[in-house]
């Protein structure tokens, strides 16, 4: 059983974070209206979660960091970053045995890190 059962990154602009992460991980987001907050979903079999946009939260890049899935894709969304609006706030650093990871800021200012396999 995982420790992560849903997570949700906020969002002052669901379109323009969507085509962020859309660009970044190369993947599509499913929109949803869920309790009359959108959605826009993680869709893959690997990430359970979605950006928000819900007043009540605000983005921020302090607090607890999730890392995304990027394995054996790193490199590539990496290079995307910047395309994408974002800025790479640390580069692809080995971490040992569990892989690499990099950080990155979204266009809403939350701190994101991906993570690939060795």
């Amino acid at each position: 059983m995982s420790a992560i059962n849903w997570f949700e990154i906020p969002t002052t602009d669901l379109d323009r974070a969507a085509k962020f992460y859309e660009t970044m991980l190369a993947t599509k987001l499913k929109r949803e209206v869920f309790g009359g907050v959108p959605h826009a979903m993680f869709a893959d079999k690997t990430t359970d979660g979605a950006l928000i946009a819900d007043a009540k939260r605000k983005p921020n890049a302090t607090g607890t960091m999730i890392y995304l899935n990027a394995n054996g894709k790193l490199d590539a969304c990496i290079s995307r970053v910047s395309e994408a609006g974002g800025k790479l706030i640390l580069p692809k650093t080995d971490i040992g045995d569990p892989g690499f990871i990099a950080i990155v800021a979204d266009t809403e200012g939350n701190v994101v890190g991906l993570h690939s396999e060795r």
